[in-house]
């Protein structure tokens, strides 16, 4: 099982006796390491369910699943693969009545919590309620409640979001609801509160492995630390240098705390690079090298020199994504100017473009478009985003926890069944006043007494609908019965139509039932144990009742529509390529005040350090995307406002250390290249 795997592989996969800290380099192999550790672990014995490995997306635990399966074979389906969130989903449906919660709970989305914090704050503005949400997550991710962030609150801004906290959580209670947040947050209280269930946990995981280990905030590691308790038997697999997420809670405080608080830590670096030629990985040592260093380390690579990494200055935005059109297409007819050894790889898909901000990507766009290029932008809408997905999840959310009140409100509204804004409002205030869910006032003795009987008759009719749809869903499982379940609900809620009432378009109405169909596809296929969200990989599981399947959705964060199958370029941001590769990476935008990006507010000098450390680590994740060439570009001049402004070259290119005989490209020796190769290949089709 161990064929292919270096020295440092080996070693790391072997290290089975306590904790272990897997420093793996960009392209230096981690997911192999952790599912051969995996391997390794059942094949000592350790029962495969005891074996815990902790991702941060979906994707990347659908890969690992499908990974481990191809390895080990039917074993690997016992292993719990997944991400945090759903460990901690996981953790709360079996024990979360010790905190009060039902095992019915819902997971609250962003629409529905901008939606209670402004009713909390008394704002109708959601610009306003989304900020209060960024910092209530960012409390939660370090681990504060609303008390303790009242008590450290900086200002009478950060006072009032305390205290907005404290109302927002009460009720999320009422509601028997959490946000994402919580589901590391309240695992984390369950575990250090409750002794019982705390050794239950650290009994039945043997070994936990986490990916991406540097990027979980305080809140993840402390629960990492409780999960696997004394024995300490755990892989962590990371890499500081590629730590960009410090925006959103992640800190490397967490790779300097691992050899304090566990001094038999085996530190294990992963230096030899599979992905890149020598001289994309000298860029990337040296863009990185001023960067203090935890744990100090130097990819390598046996793939070749390869070709030098060149730097393009370009006058403006729209020049910039003109001349990376013209690559591509020099690149595509294989023109001996543009690639070398890379030529060779010439579909759409090979090509990226990284930048630093969504802004960035309209000029490639255009340039593209007008080229006829096909192309995606990484990020787009999630599936899960869209109004019509939202509208059947409150739907389902409401049989699993009927007293998730914004999934009630969202349900019984869409499509509308004759029950006014009126009816709805009398209900809540009813509601409110006898402390009942609106799904519990709804069957009160009492609610004739403020309601007509007409309403009380159409909220009975509702309610008993729900309990009718909860039952068959609780019955329902394999994915047939599930399809034929989910027709005939949208059939009975004319849901179809209620699209095309809403739509000015048959089209527009038409793609968004396009839509529903592929939805009640996707909960049909899970619910017959054939799970495909991962870009095209596809796992067997045991099936599930329907009911079991609507618990799940709210984690899943995007329904594959298998772009990675698709021929075109992919435009993305820094972050949004973490973890991928191309053959050909554009890197545009590489000027001072994008990369590094400069804030209005420069603050303290510590801060601004720290700030520019992490901007170069995005560089760095920018630069060892590519696996064959290289390009950064620099603007002369750029877009600020509605103003153009002289622009510098990004310092990090000065710190790429390049031969500038050899990176510079010659636009005119290159337009002379390409003329000679198109009058040659004149009259031949194009490439």
């Amino acid at each position: 099982m161990s064929a292919g795997l270096n020295l440092a592989q080996l070693q790391a996969v072997n290290h089975l006796s306590g904790p272990c800290l897997v420093l793996a380099g960009a392209g230096s192999g981690k997911t192999r390491v952790i599912t051969h550790k995996i391997a390794r672990l059942i094949q000592t014995g350790l029962a495969a369910e005891r074996i815990a490995a902790i991702t941060f997306t979906n994707k990347a635990a659908a890969e690992m699943r499908e990974r481990a399966r191809q390895l080990v074979g039917k074993p690997a389906k016992d292993v719990v693969i997944c991400t945090f969130h759903a460990l901690g989903v996981r953790l709360l449906r079996e024990d979360g009545a010790a905190l009060g919660l039902k095992p019915q709970f819902s997971i609250l989305d962003t629409d529905d919590i901008v939606g209670i914090l402004k009713d909390c704050g008394g704002t109708t503005d959601a610009v306003t309620a989304r900020h209060w949400q960024w910092t209530i997550s960012a409390w939660k991710g370090a681990g504060l409640d609303a008390a303790q962030a009242l008590a450290q609150a900086r200002d009478d801004n950060e006072r009032f979001i305390a205290l907005v906290m404290a109302k927002y959580q009460e009720r999320l209670a009422a509601y028997q609801s959490v946000d994402f947040d919580d589901l590391i947050g309240l695992p984390l209280k369950l575990l250090r509160e409750h002794d019982d269930v705390r050794q239950r946990w650290q009994q039945r995981l043997g070994h936990v492995l986490i990916d991406e280990y540097q990027d979980t905030n305080a809140s993840q590691y402390e629960l990492l630390k409780l999960l696997v308790g004394q024995a300490a038997r755990f892989t962590a697999v990371g890499d500081d240098d590629q730590s960009i997420y410090g925006w959103r809670g992640a800190t490397l405080e967490n790779l300097k705390k691992l050899p304090q608080d566990f001094p038999q830590l085996q530190v294990i670096k992963l230096e030899q690079n599979y992905r890149s030629t020598s001289a994309i990985l000298r860029a990337a040592n040296a863009v990185i090298g001023p960067n203090p260093k935890l744990f100090p380390k130097t990819l390598w690579s046996e793939l070749g020199e390869g070709e030098p990494v060149r730097v393009i200055a370009c006058d403006h935005e729209e020049h910039e994504a003109e001349r990376a059109v013209a690559r591509i297409q020099s690149i595509r007819a294989g023109s001996s100017a543009a690639g070398g050894s890379g030529a060779r790889f010439k579909a759409f898909k090979d090509f990226a473009i990284l930048y630093r901000a969504n802004h960035q990507a309209r000029a490639f766009e255009a340039a593209l478009r007008k080229a006829q290029i096909p192309y995606k932008v990484s990020g787009g809408t999630s599936f899960f985003d869209r109004a019509e997905i939202k509208d059947l999840c409150a739907w389902l959310r409401l049989l699993v926890n009927p007293d998730d009140d914004p999934a009630f409100l969202r349900a019984i509204t869409t499509p509308r069944r004759g029950i006014g804004h009126q009816t709805l409002a009398q209900l809540g205030a009813f509601a409110t006043q006898y402390k009942l869910s609106l799904f519990e006032a709804l069957f009160a003795h009492s609610l004739s007494a403020v309601l007509p009987a007409r309403a009380v008759s159409g909220l009975h009719e509702f309610g008993r609908y729900l309990n009718e749809l909860e039952h068959r869903a609780r019955h329902t499982t394999g994915h047939e019965a599930a399809r034929a379940f989910l027709d005939d609900w949208l059939k009975t809620i004319g849901y179809e139509q209620y699209l095309h009432d809403s739509e000015d378009s048959d089209k527009m109405a038409a793609a968004r039932w396009g839509h529903v169909l592929d939805f009640c596809d996707w909960v049909a296929q899970r619910c017959g144990g054939q799970i495909d969200d991962s870009g095209g990989l596809t796992t067997e599981r045991e099936p599930k009742t329907l009911l079991e399947v609507a618990q799940t959705i709210a984690l899943i964060a995007t329904i594959s529509e298998r772009e990675q199958d698709q021929d075109v370029v992919t435009l993305s941001t820094l972050h949004a390529a973490k973890g991928l590769e191309w053959p050909h990476v554009i890197l545009a935008g590489v000027n001072e005040g994008l990369l590094p990006f400069k804030p209005d507010d420069d603050g303290p000098a510590e801060a601004l350090a720290q700030r520019i450390q992490e901007e170069r680590r995005l560089m760095y994740v920018g630069i060892t995307r590519a696996q064959h060439t290289l390009v950064v570009s620099w603007l002369k001049r750029r877009k600020k406002g509605r103003e153009l402004v002289p622009g510098q070259p990004s310092r990090f290119i000065e710190e790429m250390q390049l031969d500038a005989d050899t990176t510079r490209e010659d636009p005119r020796a290159k337009l002379r290249a390409l003329r000679e190769e198109f009058a040659r290949r004149a009259g031949t089709p194009a490439a």
